[in-house]
């Protein structure tokens, strides 16, 4: 199915769609891919907050850009990397049966899925500001993304068929 389809279908039952990903075979390839595409739309998100940062307090929007490039495609991708194995130690304490490669898909893939409610908080925080708005849209950014999160780990931590 088109990247675009699954997240449509990740919103309706986000265990299906990580299970679906599973069982095409153990492909880092795929599981980077996803990571990677996940890392640099959550950049693109930051582009309007960082570009209303640079107006009102007079920095230059380049190095912003460059530090939040860096942070997000080089830096936060190592970091993923981690939490998914912690979360994989986890679970196999709490007596989940999968493996690495299915607590990484069931992260990245949470990330990826949930980036159009990470492009959201980024065009409330450019145009809008802080408030209420974008506190509101940041707590459902993270309740979605926990959901998804939760619901394909649960999937990637059963026993492997």
């Amino acid at each position: 199915m088109p990247v675009a389809k699954d997240i449509v279908a990740t919103y309706r039952g986000p265990g299906r769609v990580v299970r679906r990903l599973l069982d095409m075979g153990q492909r880092e390839d795929r599981a980077l891919a996803i990571l990677m595409a996940g890392c640099a739309l959550v950049f693109v998100a930051q582009t309007p907050r960082l570009a209303r940062e640079a107006h009102l307090t007079g920095q230059e929007l380049n190095m912003l850009l460059g530090g939040a490039l860096l942070a997000w495609v080089i830096i936060a991708p190592l970091i993923f990397y981690v939490l998914a194995a912690i979360s994989h130690v986890c679970a196999r304490v709490l007596g989940g049966r999968g493996d690495w490669y299915g607590a990484r898909v069931a992260l990245f893939w949470s990330l990826l899925a949930s980036s159009p409610l990470m492009l959201l908080h980024g065009m409330v925080a450019g145009f809008v500001g802080p408030g209420p708005a974008l506190q509101g849209v940041g707590i459902l950014w993270v309740i979605v993304f926990g959901w998804f999160w939760f619901s394909g780990l649960k999937q990637a931590e059963r026993a492997p068929t």
